[in-house]
């Protein structure tokens, strides 16, 4: 799998774009280049040259340079008041920004403000991930920032690089595009060493690379290639391939997009749904389960279908929304493990009952499934 594969065949592509480029070295918001990506990215959804459209997401950096420039602050301040305070403005312009440019376009827009500690609560991580998946449903390009001005993670962590390889996880993109000021990764410091040569391909997670990308960012954004490696091996966690190209070819997203080789691709060495359901396969304690009939075994076993709440019979265990759970046979052998949509004391209300009838039994509705196919894999 190679540049030629990984973004033409990609359906769900994050792309992230830093705060160098996007406020154009701190100068303010650079209108040409924001409508460009905007265009192209216009263009993916749409469907080129005969492609089918993609579902795309952009994890944008900017906020905190923007209010810097609106302040007319010439430095980047090192308390954290002020870098909040410098990002709650500058948010105003980006939003409006990307709002404009993709409406030009013929695209919706819409802003999704997040912090580490969403993804890290299981309840959250869920809620956030069914809201852009909604919007994607929907044709609405999402764009995503840190909601950095009430937190100081992406402060420490800088330029979203990590941010976007989480939303890549988050979502199960196919691709994560990281556009940078760099071309891509050397071997060393092309400024530094005049033998430092190109990698147009390599393994993402290759502790080679880390060695080769060691150092810091811009006087902008407290990232640099190191962050964008590790980044890149955390995409790879869900099978995601990662491309890191200069923000400012040409046409990039629309070339990457056709199969040309530009930047430095990182491949993820296991594919998507096989890294999906090998972490599914692969947990050991699982917090409960669902005994289901003859016909939903046949269903979910025989047809790869969905588990669905008329075919469970009982449940075992205590676990919340989002957790593996096995789920047996009438003989109580397990022959499947999957994610839960429901927690197990909804679930038991749930038994026996046609999926029409879970707003009337819980109050809302999450999914009609139990257990979506896509989150299921078989063990027997």
């Amino acid at each position: 799998m190679g540049h030629s594969t990984v973004l033409r065949d990609a359906r769900r592509i994050v792309i992230k774009v830093g705060s160098s480029l996007v406020t154009n070295e701190g100068r303010g918001l650079d209108e040409a280049a924001i409508g460009e990506w905007c265009r192209q990215m216009a263009q993916l959804v749409a469907g080129v040259h005969g492609q089918p459209g993609r579902e795309v997401i952009m994890v944008s950096s900017g906020a905190i340079a923007e209010g810097m420039k609106r302040l007319g602050w010439r430095s980047r301040p090192h308390e954290i008041h002020a870098l909040q305070a410098a990002a709650a403005v500058g948010q105003m312009g980006l939003a409006q920004m990307y709002e404009t440019k993709l409406r030009e376009n013929g695209l919706c827009s819409a802003q999704v403000l997040l912090t580490h500690a969403d993804l890290a609560d299981r309840e959250r991580y869920l809620n956030a991930r069914s809201t852009l998946l909604t919007l994607l449903q929907h044709g609405v390009l999402p764009v995503i920032n840190e909601n950095d001005t009430v937190v100081n993670d992406e402060i420490k962590f800088g330029d979203n690089d990590t941010l976007g390889a989480l939303v890549a996880n988050l979502v199960e993109a196919d691709a994560l595009v990281i556009l940078t000021d760099q071309k891509g990764l050397y071997s060393a410091d092309p400024r530094r060493d005049p033998n430092a040569t190109f990698v147009h391909e390599a393994r993402a997670g290759d502790p080679a690379l880390e060695a080769m990308a060691g150092g810091a960012g811009s006087s902008l954004g407290k990232g640099g290639m190191i962050t964008k490696i590790l980044a890149a091996k955390r995409a790879a966690g869900s099978g995601a391939s990662t491309v890191i190209a200069w923000g400012r070819e040409p046409d990039a997203l629309l070339r990457l997009a056709q199969g040309e080789a530009i930047g430095t691709l990182l491949v993820a060495p296991t594919q998507k749904q096989q890294a999906r359901k090998q972490w599914m396969a692969d947990h050991l304690q699982l917090r409960g389960s669902i005994s289901i009939d003859d016909g939903a075994v046949a269903k979910v076993r025989d047809e790869g279908k969905s588990l669905l709440p008329i075919g469970m019979v009982a449940v075992e265990g205590e676990f919340s929304r989002g957790e593996v759970i096995a789920i047996r046979d009438p003989s109580g052998q397990e022959i499947a493990r999957g994610l839960a949509n429901y927690a197990s004391a909804e679930a038991r209300l749930l038994c026996r009952k046609p999926s029409t009838e879970i707003e009337a039994l819980l109050g809302y509705v999450a999914e009609p499934e139990m257990v979506h196919r896509d989150n299921l894999v078989l063990t027997r």
